[in-house]
Order: C-alpha cells, then structure tokens, then sequence
C-alpha cells in the first residue's frame, strides 16, 4: 500500500526576476526553501520542487496582483489553492533584516494561521483586460492633458502674430487649426519655432484623442460583451462600469470571501 504523502503549505516571496519558495508541514514546521527564477522554466521547476514534498493544501504568494501574478495564474492553472499575503510584518524586518527566505516563511505561516490572506484576482479574463486598457487610456488622458497645457502656455508667451490667430477660439477648433498650420522660417526664429511647436503639440493632442477613442470602443465591446447591463443602470457609464468591474475581478466571488475573513465573529462582536 502506497504511503500518503504528507499535507504541505507553501509560501511565495516573489520579486521582478526571482521567487523565493518556502515549504512548512501542516503544523508550521520548516521543510526547506529555495529561489527559482521568475520565467517559465523556474515555474515548472518551483512546482516540482513543492509537490516534491507533500501534497500542497494551499499556496501563500506575495504580490499577486503584480510580481506574482504570473506564478499564481500558473498555480490556479494547476488547480492549486492560492492566497494573497500581505507583506510581511515590520517589527519583524527591523529586527532581522530584509530575508527572502524569512518573508517566503512567514508568507506559508499566514495561510497555516489564516492572518492577512485573501482571494486573489484570477486576472486572466474579460476584466483583466478591462484593467490593461484602463492602465494605457489614463496615461492617455494624462498626456492629452499635459499637451493641452502646453498649448495654452505656449500661446500666452507667443508673438501677437500667432495669438491673434487663436485667439478666442474653442479647444477643438484651436487644436484643428493648428495641426492644420504650415510653419514656415528659420531655426533661429522664435515665431517659427513657436509656431512649429504649437502644431507639434496639436498633432499629439489629436493622436492622443484618437487612441482614447479606440480605447473606449475596446472597452465598450468587452462591456456589450460580458456586462451588457451595466451600462444600462442610470448614470453608470464606461468609465464607471469599468471601474467597478476592475474592482471586482474575474472572479467576483472573492468579495464574499473577503468579506467574511475580515467581518469579526458573532463571537467577538459579543465581546
């Protein structure tokens, strides 16, 4: 008859190109640890290395939304139980010192103890990708804005020559006319290359315009697709159904979860 394998916690210290891996018994007791690589190859290879040691109940990782976000997907694909931890305790790096080990340890502890965990984000659906267009629409908005900026402070300053062309004119007129603009002079001459400027910065203004326009037909077809009804609740629109679908995850179930390891219990309330 086979022999049962040992039950065994698994915790994650995870950096950009490096994992440090620790292993702990069902009673918190050290088994070993060791760094693998954060690429493919390292991940088939920290697999190996902990179901080498027992049969995995559930894995603590660090950092699942960023660093460890590959790892776990990588971990769920494997239909293995995995926790967000919370970084490790302060007290406890003042007096040790920063310890890869020590952190892929105390990461196990927490899931064995049940402190500081909480469902990840499974980020590998229609609202990941929600969160990625959201991420390059918002440095979008941002240039658009700072181009705009500029515009305005370069036409504050320029010679009467090119304020009286725009002045008083509407954003998108401005922007219009002066990406419609042919500049024409010397290097050295300050009315060109203000004039030049100005038109370099509408054209940015109008392909930051267009790709956030793209974006958000992006956006809205995964919207129609996956929450067609969102949108259609009062004064919800892109901007905020996405939001609130980013916030939620893939998996929204793990809002109940959270929820309820965070809610004391009737117990304590009592007390």
């Amino acid at each position: 008859m086979a022999e049962e394998l040992p039950k065994v916690i698994v915790g994650v210290d995870t950096h950009a190109d490096t994992h440090h891996v620790a292993v702990v018994t069902e009673y918190g007791k050290p088994i070993a640890d060791q760094k693998f690589a954060a690429t493919a190859a390292g991940y088939s290879k920290l697999l190996g290395f902990i179901t080498g040691h027992g049969t995995v109940s559930a894995v603590g990782v660090e950092g699942t939304g960023s660093y460890g976000a590959e790892l776990s997907r990588v971990l769920a694909r494997k239909e293995l139980k995995v926790f967000e931890v919370n970084r490790p305790n302060r007290q406890q790096r003042r007096i040790r010192g920063k310890s890869d080990p020590l952190d892929a340890y105390q990461a196990a502890q927490s899931v064995l103890a049940e402190r500081g965990i909480s469902t990840p984000k499974s980020k590998d659906g229609p609202v990941e990708c929600l969160r990625v267009l959201r991420t390059a629409r918002a440095s979008a908005m941002k240039a658009r804005t700072i181009a705009i900026n500029q515009i305005r402070s370069l036409l504050v300053s320029a010679p009467e020559t090119i304020r009286s062309k725009y002045r008083g004119l509407a954003t998108t007129a401005m922007i219009t006319a002066l990406a419609r603009s042919r500049p024409s002079g010397h290097p050295a001459d300050t009315e060109y290359i203000t004039a030049l400027t100005l038109k370099t910065l509408a054209l940015r203004y109008q392909s930051l315009r267009s790709e956030i326009a793209a974006t958000d037909e992006l956006l809205q077809e995964i919207l129609d697709s996956y929450a067609p009804l969102l949108t259609e609740l009062t004064g919800v629109g892109v901007e905020v159904a996405t939001q609130l679908l980013v916030t939620v995850g893939d998996n929204p179930e793990r809002i109940n979860n959270e929820a309820q390891q965070d809610q004391p219990s009737q117990t304590q309330q009592r007390r």
